[in-house]
């Protein structure tokens, strides 16, 4: 059995990564106006759907502005996050703990609109 210590280190690792992830994509200082980032891995598959994502959330949002990995993207990572001009974050979608199979860690793109009229409204 591995020790119990271990799991609490590397969810305040991935706690602190999160935090420093958010940092970058805030561009090291606060947001002026609320801004939706979509933080995808490199590969085809997840880029073609967070195309399509993102081409729902304009349409649906077209003040808002939509970022498109920020920073480096950890790998296997499909996360939708609203970013509000407070500092504060509302994660919309996260497809880390999804799957297998593939296609679970990718949500409908009507399904984060409605997450984040919830947000919004």
């Amino acid at each position: 059995m591995a020790p119990r210590g271990r799991k609490r280190k590397a969810e305040a690792a991935m706690v602190a990564t999160t935090e420093k992830r958010e940092k970058l994509a805030n561009g090291g200082e606060g947001v002026e106006e609320a801004t939706i980032v979509i933080e995808h891995c490199t590969s085809r598959v997840y880029g073609r759907n967070a195309a399509a994502l993102s081409q729902a959330l304009r349409l649906e949002a077209p003040e808002l502005p939509v970022k498109v990995n920020p920073a480096k993207p950890r790998r296997g990572s499909f996360e939708v996050t609203l970013l509000r001009p407070d500092g504060s974050s509302a994660e919309l979608w996260t497809g880390i703990k999804k799957g297998p199979p593939r296609k679970l860690k990718f949500p409908e793109p009507q399904e984060v609109v409605e997450e984040l009229k919830k947000y919004l409204s």
